[in-house]
C-alpha cells in the first residue's frame, strides 16, 4: 500500500511550471522535486493547502492510494 502523489499530473493540467509553483507557494524547487518524485516521507498540511490554491484542486487530485 502507497500514497502516490500525482502532482506533475496537476501541474500540466494547469500549465505551471516547477519553478513557478515552488515560488508561489513558497518552498525550493528542490523541495518541490521531491515531492514530485515520489521522495517525500510526508508532507505538512500547510504545504498541501498552499499547493491545493496554487493549482485549485483538491488535495485527492494530488494524493493517490494506490494498493500493492
Amino acid at each position: 500500500m502507497s500514497i502516490v502523489v500525482n502532482l506533475d499530473v496537476m501541474m500540466a493540467k494547469r500549465k505551471i511550471s516547477s519553478g513557478e509553483l515552488a515560488n508561489r507557494i513558497g518552498i525550493t524547487p528542490a523541495n518541490l522535486s521531491i515531492l514530485k518524485n515520489q521522495k517525500a516521507k510526508a508532507i505538512r498540511f500547510s504545504t498541501l493547502n498552499d499547493i491545493c490554491t496554487a493549482l485549485e484542486c483538491q488535495p485527492g487530485d494530488i494524493l493517490e492510494f494506490v494498493q500493492d
